[in-house]
């Protein structure tokens, strides 16, 4: 069975040594190190490796950077970021990149085995943590979908009154301010309330507070 070769990237030769030791394994062959980006193409003149592991910050230009310029000119070689950083920034510019795994660089020896052989058979790879990531990124996102698609589906009228209401105003002082019977006022605040999916006038003002609808 041939082996997976791996080309390590990363500016303090230490860490290399140490993640050499950890990946050096039967299956895992680690023909090449590089302490720079020019470095790394260099080598890559001569061979290339299945996989490259790379750091994020590096003297010349970031791994994020390199992993962009393999995917257009070394499409067949995939990309593992190991990185001290668990920044959501890094972790979705380095998937948008074309990365196939990130991992931090406290994982652990079965961690980065493990990545590396899914990543060969063109599987992705990210760590729990980077994973926890990932996914809260997703809900915050989704979450703030919903609320801009809740706020859109009120008519200009029903955001007025929502405003007017959240400030305090009662339903006889929205009526004047809008020209209105107080009976229509309180039939807006009932549909509003019916399309936001909410129970209580307490949700409401936090429902515009939260939508920037009022400003405290």
């Amino acid at each position: 069975m041939k082996s997976i070769s791996v080309l390590l990237v990363d500016d303090h030769a230490i860490v290399r040594d140490g993640i050499k030791a950890l990946i050096q394994t039967d299956g895992i062959e680690v023909w090449g190190e590089a302490s720079s980006a020019k470095e790394f193409f260099s080598l890559l003149k001569v061979r290339q490796p299945d996989i490259a592991v790379l750091d994020i910050s590096l003297p010349d230009i970031s791994g994020i950077e390199i992993t962009k310029k393999l995917s257009t000119e070394y499409p067949a070689i995939k990309v593992i970021i190991l990185s001290m950083h668990l920044n959501e920034d890094f972790i979705f510019n380095s998937v948008k990149a074309g990365a196939m795994a990130y991992l931090p660089k406290n994982s652990t020896k079965q961690e980065l085995i493990e990545a590396i052989k899914k990543v060969a058979a063109g599987e992705e790879y990210f760590s729990e943590p980077v994973s926890n990531i990932i996914l809260k990124s997703y809900i915050k996102k989704a979450k703030n979908e919903e609320d801009d698609h809740n706020e859109n589906c009120l008519s200009k009228r029903e955001l007025e009154i929502l405003r007017l209401f959240a400030e305090g105003k009662s339903n006889n002082e929205m009526a004047d301010l809008l020209f209105i019977s107080s009976r229509t006022v309180e039939s807006h605040k009932n549909h509003i309330m019916q399309k936001l999916g909410l129970k209580s006038t307490v949700e409401l003002i936090k429902f515009a507070i939260k939508n920037h609808i009022i400003e405290i």
